[in-house]
């Protein structure tokens, strides 16, 4: 594959659990292009929300390189792990982690700043609004249903205009047509933008509707 957005190279993670080392990933090795929508699959434990972890820079692996955009990340320092973030990557959780006390609006924003980006309030509002929050611009989270905070924290992943989107179970905490608007936000992104999108989910129909699947077993990849 050439240049690839996302490379894993016999990765392994390990950890020890009262004396007992625990095999979380052993030895996966997968590529994923930069304009592919991949979905990760398997049982509880199997090692996917640690793919997501790993891949933005957020553990540390055990063995093995992984590669963002041909830049071997797992021997930078943290701030050089940040900037990786701010450059390329956005995360979507299943938990939405909106700041209470600023509106949508300023939740959105917050991800600009962080970035050393101002006077952009245009642009976080034509995305908000892109999203189908004109009208919920000013409310706080808790002023919000579960599918408007999950938009509004799709919105603070993608303001900043990744090239890599990671998403872990995004619609866990929603309920079925919320689910269905955030895939298709997620997927039309992705699709616009020519971006990967990483996408850790349970539900088989969602991850049909990817261009491949990574299926996970135990640690391992039984499917690619």
């Amino acid at each position: 594959m050439k240049n690839p957005a996302i490379e894993f190279s016999n990765v392994s993670l390990n950890y020890n659990q009262s004396d007992n080392l625990v095999e979380v990933l052993k030895n996966i090795s997968f590529s994923i292009k930069a304009d592919e929508i991949v979905s990760i699959v398997g049982p509880s434990g199997s090692g996917k929300t640690s793919i997501i972890m790993l891949t933005a820079g957020l553990e540390k692996i055990s063995d093995g390189t992984i590669g963002i955009h041909n830049r071997v990340i797992n021997h930078l320092n943290e701030n050089e792990l940040a900037s990786i973030r701010r450059q390329h990557i956005g995360i979507v959780f299943q938990s939405f982690y909106l700041i209470p006390g600023l509106s949508a609006l300023e939740n959105v924003l917050l991800a600009l700043e962080a970035n050393h980006k101002y006077g952009l309030e245009d642009q976080a509002k034509n995305l908000l609004e892109e999203f189908g929050l004109s009208h919920r611009l000013h409310h706080l989270p808790g002023e919000l249903s579960g599918g408007e905070q999950q938009r509004v924290a799709i919105a603070r992943a993608l303001i900043n205009k990744p090239s890599i989107i990671l998403a872990d179970e995004p619609t866990g905490n929603i309920d079925e047509m919320n689910s269905e608007n955030v895939i298709k936000l997620l997927f039309d992104y992705s699709k616009k933008n020519k971006t990967s999108l990483v996408l850790v989910t349970h539900n088989h129909e969602i991850a049909n509707q990817c261009d491949r699947i990574i299926e996970l077993k135990g640690g391992r990849i039984v499917l690619s």
